[in-house]
């Protein structure tokens, strides 16, 4: 009579480990922002912040290996193939600083991105690694704020990059919530005011 084999708890235990760490993480969360590397976007607070296909690259590659270094080598086999012909230095460097405009982060004071003087870039933020978000974002992502509502890059800022144009009544709010332009309505009412007044003087005088 052959008795049934149980498992080990720390069979059981080395199991689950494997399990787990096969399962691919979803986000990569530090400060305000979460990036899902299954959508490849970068969220800030759930809103979409864009990002260039190089400077998101660039974060994921340092998201990757927080605390580490990560080369300018392995940045420029990373961003760009075999055999492209650019000026791989300056393009790395023009990549990093806008990722850190970006950010709102800073070389002389790095909250996130760090420069090791002829090695590379190190992520000195704390990292978390995520499949589900906070309830709040998850809820303004689920709602369609994630997918509808865009967050203006500063590169995209410095580009003169436009956001989509807003409709009449978007325009009219924007319009009247600034004090100068009711200030300047105002001025433009009592011109009209006058000139009909004085319109009229000159009517019944002729």
């Amino acid at each position: 009579m052959s008795l049934p084999m149980t498992a080990s708890p720390a069979l059981n235990a080395r199991v689950h480990e494997a399990k787990t760490s096969s399962t691919p993480i979803r986000y990569l969360c530090f400060g305000g922002f979460q990036l899902d590397t299954q959508r490849e976007l970068l969220l800030k607070d759930g809103s979409k912040v864009r990002l260039p296909g190089k400077v998101f690259q660039t974060l994921v590659a340092l998201l990757e290996k927080p605390g580490e270094v990560v080369t300018r080598e392995a940045l420029r086999e990373r961003l760009w193939p075999e055999g492209t012909f650019v000026n791989y230095d300056a393009n790395v460097n023009t990549t990093v600083n806008k990722l850190r405009l970006v950010l709102g982060d800073s070389p002389e004071q790095p909250a996130y991105i760090e420069t090791i003087p002829r090695l590379g870039y190190c992520f000195v933020g704390s990292v978390e690694r995520k499949n589900d978000l906070a309830k709040p974002v998850a809820q303004a992502v689920a709602a369609g704020k994630g997918d509808g509502a865009v967050l203006q890059s500063p590169v995209e800022a410095a580009n003169g990059v436009a956001l989509p144009t807003l409709n009449a009544a978007e325009s009219a709010a924007v319009f009247w919530s600034s004090s100068r332009n009711k200030v300047w309505a105002g001025v433009v009412l009592l011109c009209g005011m006058l000139i009909g007044m004085g319109m009229v003087l000159l009517a019944h005088r002729v």
